[in-house]
């Protein structure tokens, strides 16, 4: 009998009665007199009910509740404790209890965030001192942009994203993105892999508002930078899905791909939710030259609606010589994500080479 697979805990169990007792017993050791005994009376009860977030923001008002009311002593014990908590999910408490509480001190707080962020990244309680005074907060972060650091450095991007994911819309950003421009700039090549991934999404997300923003910042930028080049290629990622032909240029492939398209296959007709989609192309470059292609394909996932949306997805990107072939094979698992449910109905397949269509394809999802 094949071994059945064990579910993973959900991610709200980070919150669970043991890591509350822990907390309780940390902050206890580093003050006299804390009262343990009501923390846990406020975290404990219908814990089963409550989702990741709600878990997180209940702590946070335990310990307003438990720690001493003024507010620099109260964050003085949070600061002793830090490191006690470690780093990981559950110390997002810490600067969770600056960004509800701490908003009519700001020096005293962007300092404790400045501290926190290594425990529990920052990048959410940020984003309250930035709606409450976004000039302001920008030119703490701006500095932060130079530290030595890197999760300072990566706070400075991260905590302004326009579109964050798991927090609110930054609309003044996403209206006009210059005010970020300083941090970006500084934060162009940086060394930290951590903290060029953080400015890629941070660019990526300003391509859904202002792409010739991006575009136009990039142009100015050194690409023959190796990380300032991984940062270019990973912030227009959307645009060159789109077959943006000049996201696509950025990278070298903005030219229509020359090739001769040999098979593009996509099997079986028919599957059932939970099957794997096999895909597989053949293709050989007609050019007279050597030529930068990115190979993607989209699929056109049936809604609700009976309508179909398109999502693409990153194949391949290769150099072909004159007269060379690539052959490329990949499967895909046809199931429901938390992001994304299934609809029965007939599915297209695309294949996208320098962001034009080569070649189709079909299957017939049935659910059952």
């Amino acid at each position: 009998m094949a071994k059945r697979d064990t579910p993973a805990p959900a991610l709200k169990e980070m919150f669970d009665a043991a890591r509350y007792r822990k907390m309780a017993r940390d902050i206890a050791a580093v003050h006299a007199g804390f009262e343990q005994k009501r923390f846990l009376q406020l975290t404990l009860p219908d814990l089963e009910r409550l989702a990741l977030l709600a878990r997180l923001r209940r702590a946070t008002e335990a310990l307003r509740a438990t720690l001493p009311a003024p507010y620099p002593q109260a964050l003085a014990v949070l600061r002793e404790v830090a490191p006690r908590w470690g780093e990981g999910f559950t110390a997002l408490v810490l600067p969770d209890f600056v960004g509800l509480y701490g908003r009519e001190d700001f020096d005293r707080s962007l300092e404790a965030l400045k501290f926190f962020t290594p425990f529990g990244s920052s990048e959410f309680a940020i984003r309250e001192f930035l709606r409450l005074d976004l000039h302001r907060t920008l030119r703490v972060m701006t500095k932060w942009s130079r530290d030595d650091n890197e999760h300072v450095r990566r706070l400075a991007s991260e905590g302004c994203r326009p579109r964050l994911p798991w927090s609110f819309k930054l609309r003044e950003l996403i209206a006009d993105p210059s005010p970020v421009a300083p941090i970006l700039e500084n934060l162009r090549a940086d060394p930290s892999l951590y903290v060029r991934k953080s400015v890629a999404n941070h660019l990526n997300d300003i391509t859904k508002d202002h792409p010739a923003w991006v575009l136009e910042r990039l142009a100015g930028w050194d690409l023959e930078n190796k990380s300032t080049a991984w940062i270019a290629r990973h912030a227009l990622r959307t645009l060159i899905k789109r077959g943006d032909r000049a996201a696509l240029a950025v990278i070298g492939a903005g030219a229509r791909a020359e090739i001769a398209l040999g098979t593009f296959t996509v099997a079986p007709r028919k599957l059932r939710l939970g099957d794997a989609l096999a895909l597989s192309c053949t293709f050989t470059s007609t050019a007279r030259g050597p030529q930068k292609l990115v190979v993607d394909y989209a699929v056109h996932y049936v809604k609700h609606s009976g309508a179909a949306s398109a999502k693409v997805f990153k194949w391949k990107e290769t150099t072909l010589v004159p007269g060379a072939t690539l052959t490329l094979a990949k499967r895909q698992r046809i199931q429901d994500f938390t992001t994304r449910k299934h609809h029965a109905g007939e599915h297209v397949v695309e294949l996208m080479v320098n962001g034009e269509r080569f070649g189709e394809g079909r299957f017939l999802l049935t659910l059952r």
